[in-house]
């Protein structure tokens, strides 16, 4: 998602839950059914339709591509050990992103170090090739978005990224964070309020947008 697509949904809140399409579940459903009746290769295909999005959410965390990598590593181990027994009260996708998000936290706070704003090659591109101004304030804007996104209080820069980055409905965002739906929102609006306050500086956020939509 570039920064302009989510300053314009941070501007506008956010789309209705009932315009997220999960078109996943079932076959999620599927797999687990056929793991559980002893078909060994369907926890691999589980796993493929959502380790890249694992991989990505460890990763606005851990900063590190390695450490990313084996943090949803050890998430899909404790996935495997687990999903015989599990009862299907949640979503494998709620449950897989609750893993990784867990394991992800502690790895951040067993290191105890700040980890550098992530690198989407930004930096190199300016470097190797000719820049304009508009370029340069672009870049800025990112690593201002991304770093506002960073100091929000944990628990709202959580259902932030869920909701914004992952387009979880708030049902599950709120399972994932551990909250009420109505918490997650609440968490939610605060947030986009912070930002907006951090952002509004920027020419291409209208601060005044929020009145045009509301997230249910």
């Amino acid at each position: 998602m570039t920064v302009l697509t989510l300053v314009a949904l941070v501007a506008v809140v956010a789309p209705t839950d009932t315009q997220v399409v999960d078109q996943k579940v079932d076959e999620d459903a599927a797999l687990v059914a056929a793991f559980r009746r002893g078909d060994v290769r369907a926890f691999d295909q589980l796993m493929r339709r959502h380790q890249q999005r694992l991989v990505r959410l460890a990763l606005r965390y851990v900063k590190d591509a390695d450490d990313a990598d084996d943090v949803v590593q050890r998430a899909l181990v404790r996935a495997h050990g687990g999903l015989a027994s599990f009862r299907g009260d949640s979503l494998v996708r709620t449950w897989l992103y609750r893993i990784t998000v867990n394991l992800a936290l502690n790895h951040v706070r067993d290191n105890a170090r700040r980890a550098p704003l992530p690198d989407d090659g930004s930096s190199a591109a300016l470097i190797d090739e000719p820049v304009g101004a508009s370029r340069l304030v672009a870049v800025e804007r990112r690593q201002r978005l991304v770093a506002a996104v960073e100091r929000l209080p944990p628990k709202q820069r959580l259902v932030v990224e869920l909701r914004v980055f992952e387009e979880l409905p708030f049902r599950e965002v709120a399972e994932i964070a551990d909250c009420s739906e109505n918490a997650a929102k609440v968490n939610f609006h605060l947030a986009v309020k912070k930002l907006r306050g951090e952002l509004d500086g920027d020419g291409d956020f209208d601060g005044d947008a929020g009145n045009k939509g509301a997230a249910r």
